[in-house]
This record gives structure tokens, sequence and C-alpha cells, in this order.
């Protein structure tokens, strides 16, 4: 039988209100558990002190006997400086990347972004230089000579 640590939905609609429990996990989020160990009030406002109530002997207790916390409840034991810090679960499926690989491919995305500022500052140079020069001015056409009349 595996134990949990979790919440359970009481309250109404819009005005949730949980119970911490410990339960089978494989009963219902709301159905029977085995002991109630503290509440959840989200309504409340994050300092209020009435937010989360907990029976700290009873839940070292349950995590004595291997009872496993789920990850909300676990951030609220982590608060309460039942247990150690909290650490967010990952994916375990997926396997690691080797430490070199990691690191080679750690350099190359360096690299790439690296030069993707070189070419940006290299770009805002020559539009720089390009506004501050002087634009070559054609050479004035020369208006035709007009032809001289003999004074009279």
């Amino acid at each position: 039988m595996s134990v949990k640590i979790r919440l359970s939905r009481k309250g109404t609609k819009k005005r949730p209100f949980h119970h911490i429990v410990v339960t089978n996990s494989r009963n219902a989020r709301d159905g029977s558990f085995i002991e109630k160990v503290g509440t959840y009030n989200p309504m409340l406002p994050r300092e209020d002190e009435h937010r989360v109530t907990l029976v700290a002997d009873r839940i070292k207790y349950w995590l004595s006997q291997g009872a496993q916390p789920s990850d909300r409840v676990a951030r609220f034991l982590s608060e309460a400086g039942i247990t150690d810090k909290y650490v967010v679960k990952t994916n375990q499926t997926k396997k690691p990347l080797p430490k070199a690989k990691a690191q080679a491919r750690a350099k190359e995305l360096e690299e790439k972004k690296l030069a993707a500022e070189e070419a940006k500052k290299q770009a805002e140079a020559a539009a720089k230089a390009e506004f501050e020069a002087p634009a070559n001015e054609a050479p004035a056409e020369e208006a035709p000579k007009a032809k001289e009349t003999p004074a009279s």
C-alpha cells in the first residue's frame, strides 16, 4: 500500500478549502483517508497564519513510515520547516546529457551568441557611418554659355 500526504478539496464552488490528509494513493481525491493532518485555505492572504495549519508531529510520523507528500504539500512542509528544502520533481524518463556533451553544447551556444552580438555591432557601426558620412553630390550641370552679342 502506497501512502500519500495530499490535499483533499472541501468547500463550495468558487470558495475552495482543502484538508491535508494521509491516504492510500489509489483512493479518490476526496475519498476515504487514514488521518487528517492539516488544512489549507487559499482564500486567505499569503501572510495569514491560518492559511496553512499542520499537525507537525503526525506528519513527521507518517513521513517516517514512508508516506510521500504531493508537490504542493511538500512545499508547505518545507515552508513550515518540517522537511528539507522543497525539491521540484523532474521528469525521470529523459536521460541527462553526458557532462562533456552538455559542456560542448553550452560552449557552442555561447559562441553563437557572441557571433550574433558581433554581427549586430558591425551592422550598427555601418549604419552609423552611412548616416554620418556626407552624401556625394553630383556635379552641378553647367549652364550653357550665353552668346555674346557685339556691342553696337
